[in-house]
């Protein structure tokens, strides 16, 4: 339900208010919670509710694209390692070591301070930064699966080495891989807004929960408002989307179920 009503929120967003995320009134700045304002009003008099549902627009495209391409990278290197083993193996997974040595916040601001600031930028920093987690899950999995009975009997009957991938290997990989992602999604959204709330992710106008959040630490102690409602947002829709997640394990992992 969480996640329903962020979607349905983001998306709809021009129908829920009558305001712009970008329409400011000076005369109404820092205006608490009201009938015309819901959330009330930042620093610049503009709807801090109207913000926040489109901010939910950036938060939900940021966590499904960079899963989405992470998730096809981490597979195609996960399947070369596991399937092909030997050499491959080897350099690949020392590859994901490597990778996953690196402090995240490190890397983000390496991307950055090299490509400069911008949407574009944070989706391929959590790209980057993504793909090694799916690398070694779709690994572990194919070193368990090309040692199926069923994998030995495709091979001894002449079947090519691409058809036992499409045939017998990868329809048992999408279920970790997508209990995966949905847990990752919520990863990527508090990423992005840690990202943005340090000053190298999306930058303002534009509405994001990290950089509203940046822009309320000023004035937490006279608009509370500005860092509370946004806050229980990102909050509210990671705790939804890890629900979802926590679900899909519980559905569609059969060891679970035995």
């Amino acid at each position: 339900m969480i996640v329903t009503l962020v979607i349905v929120a983001a998306v709809l967003a021009p129908l829920l208010t009558p305001y712009g995320p970008y329409t400011s009134d000076l005369v109404r700045s820092l205006q608490p919670p009201s009938r015309d304002h819901w959330m009330g009003t930042d620093q610049l008099g503009r709807d801090l509710f109207t913000r926040i549902l489109y901010g939910a627009r950036v938060s939900l495209a940021i966590g499904l694209v960079t899963v989405g391409i992470s998730g096809l990278i981490g597979l195609v290197v996960g399947l070369a390692a596991g399937y092909l083993g030997g050499i491959a193996d080897i350099v690949l997974m020392r590859l994901v070591d490597v990778w996953l040595s690196f402090p995240f916040i490190l890397l983000a601001l390496t991307v950055n301070a090299i490509l400069g600031i911008g949407l574009q930028n944070i989706i391929l920093t959590l790209i980057i930064t993504g793909w090694v987690v799916y690398a070694r899950l779709v690994r572990g999995e194919v070193l368990v699966l090309k040692t199926q009975e069923y994998v030995e009997a495709a091979r001894a009957l002449g079947s090519e080495e691409s058809r036992i991938i499409v045939r017998h290997l990868l329809p048992n990989l999408w279920t970790p891989i997508i209990i995966v992602s949905s847990l990752q999604v919520a990863q990527f959204i508090v990423a992005e807004a840690a990202i943005s709330f340090l000053g190298f992710g999306v930058q303002p106008p534009m509405a994001s929960w990290g950089n509203m959040l940046n822009e309320g630490k000023t004035y937490i102690y006279n608009a509370w408002w500005m860092t509370t409602f946004p806050g229980l947002a990102l909050v509210l829709t990671a705790l939804g989307v890890n629900l979802v997640g926590d679900w899909l394990r519980d559905t569609l992992d059969p060891r679970l179920a035995a």
